[in-house]
């Protein structure tokens, strides 16, 4: 198993955690309490910070049941943590209810998934092989 490490800011922060055994994705805690005004959108602290290790990256992303049950989902999803920042992680919250929402200390606000990656060297190049969907856009495969 990978670790990665976990600085917590305050008294009140807790370290991410899986709700099940075998989910991919860690709940990631609110450690203040917000209002998120109704159409609208805020920053919550999670009182945390990351060590990602280098080659893989933290994906923010919405929890369901907190968009099924309020309206309210990450605004950037999925928000992108590289492996170098080292600053607190915040979530980005939007409210698309037409009521002002409370979120308190302690609440699970979001999901946060550990991802590997290649990196890769763009090259210009005058032309690029060719494809079945080549160069059709957005509805182009007809599904």
């Amino acid at each position: 198993m990978l670790e990665v490490g976990v600085k917590l800011l305050t008294d009140s922060a807790r370290l991410p955690e899986c709700a099940m055994s075998g989910d991919a994705g860690l709940d990631l805690f609110s450690d203040q309490s917000s209002t998120i005004p109704s159409r609208g959108w805020t920053q919550v602290r999670c009182g945390i910070a990351l060590e990602i290790p280098e080659g893989l990256c933290g994906l923010v992303l919405p929890r369901s049941g907190l968009a099924f049950r309020r309206g309210i989902t990450v605004l950037n999803s999925p928000g992108l943590i590289d492996s170098g920042y080292r600053g607190e992680i915040m979530v980005l919250l939007v409210n698309h209810s037409g009521t002002d929402a409370e979120i308190d200390a302690g609440d699970r606000i979001a999901q946060l998934l550990i991802l590997g990656f290649e990196a890769v060297e763009m090259v210009a190049k005058n032309t690029l092989s060719q494809t079945e969907r080549g160069v059709g856009g957005f509805g182009h495969s007809g599904r």
